[in-house]
């Protein structure tokens, strides 16, 4: 182990990350991008999952578990007997954790191991299908061969979920970084928190972190949220070309960026001209001219496939034996807010909206996550199967935008 491996593991060991009290377990459950159990059926399986056979995931580097639990209790409210989710850390404390939140919730789905990621086919083989990798390959001192490893026991029809901090978005922070490492380098890790708490505490209003409202764990997270921010002995940020690059050296495509709609041009253009021109490039090209437009894009998550299945085609979530679901939203209380046949959202900052029919509301009122879209046209009764259908996919396209719609099955 290399010192710098030795500083972070001794920084999870101090402070488990994010902060999290098993106690809470009671109140609510965590959910989030990636691994939403929704998100896995709709963007690694294409609506295609059959939970009644065998399903292993692994959570590499799952710290205090937010992740694993979010995805073993979803699994076990699915009823999927044979599922296992498998949470992989260096951090026997943040470990302990995520055990007892298990606890608090009497799930049996899941199982512990101790180490590093590059070790993972020793620690906990394979083969999975599907890998959980979120804010963690950015902290190791080869990524690529993180992300190799986590490869190699990804069976090859499964996928990935993955998060890595967005360089733009995190502006700011790096400069305070290197400042703290002048200041406290030599210290011990709770005498560098009060250091870091002083210098933020002083920061003039000129600094681009206390102009930055899209990074706060140093406000809201937390000894450790500051630590892991301002502290962390290993940090890297990508920009969108780069992150894709690095995902393409694991063998792998992306088959998504989440949400969808962070990533389009159009979000942040209005100039008729300009969308012209930008509506010219190429899907990445695309993508990395919407980072330098949004300026929010503090991390990129990512859905991402082994080259061997980038083609694989998207569900259409206007056939007749399509299951639509909403992401963590209640149908009916959506439905009652959609007016003026539009959909708005607030992108980091940024207005989005997106127009809808006139029957939405109807159709969104009735998805939930068992009726197929033929169910929901019989129960309509709209005339046309063809216009029907043709209105099921705009308002998909809408929420979908925001990764708030997804089909869940395909039937």
């Amino acid at each position: 182990m290399s010192d710098t491996d030795a500083r972070v593991h001794a920084q999870y060991e101090a402070y488990p990350y994010p902060a999290r009290d098993p106690r809470d377990e009671a109140k609510r459950l965590i959910t989030g991008s990636p691994s939403h159990l929704d998100e896995i059926r709709h963007y690694v399986f294409a609506g295609r999952l059959d939970l009644s056979k065998p399903f292993r995931a692994l959570v590499a580097g799952g710290g205090t578990g937010d992740a694993a639990i979010m995805l073993a209790q979803q699994l076990a409210d699915a009823g999927a007997a044979d599922a296992e989710v498998v949470h992989l850390d260096i951090s026997s404390a943040s470990r302990g954790i995520a055990i007892k939140r298990a606890e608090a919730r009497g799930l049996t789905n899941l199982r512990f191991a101790d180490g590093p990621i590059e070790r993972v086919a020793e620690i906990a083989p394979g083969p999975y299908d599907y890998i959980d990798c979120c804010g963690v390959l950015h902290h190791l001192d080869s990524p690529e061969a993180g992300l190799q490893a986590l490869a190699d026991v990804l069976k090859p029809e499964g996928g990935m979920g993955l998060m890595v901090y967005g360089t733009l978005g995190r502006t700011g922070v790096y400069p305070v970084q290197e400042a703290l490492a002048q200041l406290s380098s030599d210290l011990r890790e709770k005498d560098r928190v009060a250091v870091a708490k002083k210098l933020v505490a002083g920061l003039p209003k000129t600094h681009w972190l206390k102009r930055n409202p899209f990074v706060g764990d140093h406000l809201t997270g937390g000894d450790a949220g500051l630590y892991d921010l301002l502290l962390h002995p290993r940090d890297r940020a990508y920009r969108v070309e780069e992150f894709a690059g690095f995902v393409a050296s694991g063998g792998l495509a992306i088959r998504s960026w989440i949400e969808p709609a962070r990533y389009d041009p159009n979000t942040y253009l209005s100039d008729p001209a300009l969308r012209k021109a930008a509506s010219g490039l190429d899907p990445l090209a695309r993508a990395a001219l919407a980072e330098r437009l949004s300026g929010a894009m503090a991390k990129h998550i990512v859905y991402a496939l082994p080259t061997a299945r980038a083609d694989l085609p998207a569900p259409d979530p206007g056939a007749d034996g399509a299951v639509l679901v909403l992401r963590d939203l209640d149908p009916v209380a959506v439905a009652k807010g959609l007016s003026g046949g539009v959909l708005k959202a607030d992108l980091g900052g940024a207005p989005w909206q997106a127009p809808l029919p006139a029957i939405a509301p109807a159709i969104v009122a009735r998805l939930d996550g068992r009726r197929m879209v033929a169910d929901i046209r019989d129960q309509l009764k709209p005339g046309d199967p063809t216009r029907f259908a043709d209105h099921v996919r705009s308002t998909f396209e809408a929420f979908h935008a925001i990764n708030r719609m997804l089909v869940r099955a395909v039937h």
